[in-house]
């Protein structure tokens, strides 16, 4: 139920619903949704709100709140869409808290940002199905198969992208609300990502901007940085330059080689890989251009 904004995860109350808002900014918004829940006997118990620009600007807004037994989500999402976002013209999303998100996962050698995902998938720490693993290589199969995933492998010859993203687009079709990158070293197409009909996280090896694309640990170590970190973003056909979702650091100095970096790196990617996961399907992320408001 949503006017097109945001995907979300699963959790343990029955009639807990989320609602996330986007719309331009002006006098009223939070009353009226305030109002709108109260006529209903929706009880609020969490709401963060955020506006880039008082004159002008974006207004930004996550609400939880509970439904009294027998509340109907699909009249109360016609109801909201009629009575209030079409007189802010918002766009949103309501959710029930029980719906779940189903993910893929692509991934090429790297084991330990998938590992990572399917370990706090199993902790119930992501709010998701994970229904498939798809990979250009074969050596992550074992894995996949330990933890009941389907694996999927598609090659990847020279010059034979497109082949491959078409036989991905066919396996990953209805199957899945969410695509991770999990190390997933091959670059896809505005094409694939036009078509695969959900939106897709990456982690980035480099605190973005600096050091995109290839090899950053080398090239970080070759300028003597004193830092190194990991960016979880949202794919765009512009390589390495999606919305940023989350991004962390780790210290360093000039006594850690370029092996060190990339061992210390790992563990800094699959954290902040799991964090931006984990944001996305709790409906804490709503895009803002080429940013991200996560609350």
């Amino acid at each position: 139920m949503e006017g097109g904004l945001a995907a979300g995860g699963g959790g343990e109350a029955e009639y807990t619903a989320r609602l996330l808002i986007a719309c331009p900014d002006r006098p009223g918004i939070v009353a009226a949704v305030s109002g709108f829940l109260f006529e209903r006997d929706a009880n609020i118990v969490s709401s963060h709100q955020y506006s880039s620009d008082p004159s002008g600007g974006r207004f930004f807004m996550r609400t939880e709140f509970f439904l009294p037994p027998g509340a109907d989500p699909a009249a109360l999402s016609a109801a909201f869409a009629d009575q209030v976002a079409g007189r802010f013209g918002m766009e949103w999303t309501l959710r029930r808290w029980g719906e779940r998100q189903r993910t893929a996962i692509l991934v090429s050698r790297q084991d330990h940002c998938l590992l990572d995902l399917v370990w706090r998938r199993r902790r119930g720490e992501l709010e998701t199905d994970i229904v498939a693993v798809v990979s250009n290589h074969p050596d992550l199969e074992p894995e996949a198969a330990a933890a009941g995933i389907p694996f999927h492998h598609v090659p990847v010859p020279d010059g034979a992208m497109e082949q491959a993203e078409a036989q991905m687009l066919e396996l990953l079709a209805g199957r899945a609300e969410l695509l991770v990158l999990a190390r997933y070293m091959q670059i896809l197409s505005g094409d694939f990502l036009a078509r695969v009909g959900m939106p897709a996280i990456n982690i980035h090896h480099s605190f973005l901007p600096a050091f995109a694309g290839a090899d950053p640990y080398r090239r970080a170590h070759d300028r003597g940085v004193k830092l190194i970190g990991a960016t979880a973003h949202y794919v765009t056909e512009e390589l390495d330059d999606g919305p940023i979702i989350d991004q962390d650091v780790l210290r360093v100095d000039h006594r850690s080689s370029a092996l060190e970096l990339a061992r210390m790196g790992r563990d800094v990617e699959r954290m902040v890989l799991s964090r931006a996961v984990a944001r996305h399907l709790e409906d804490r992320v709503i895009l803002d251009g080429r940013r991200t408001v996560v609350f």
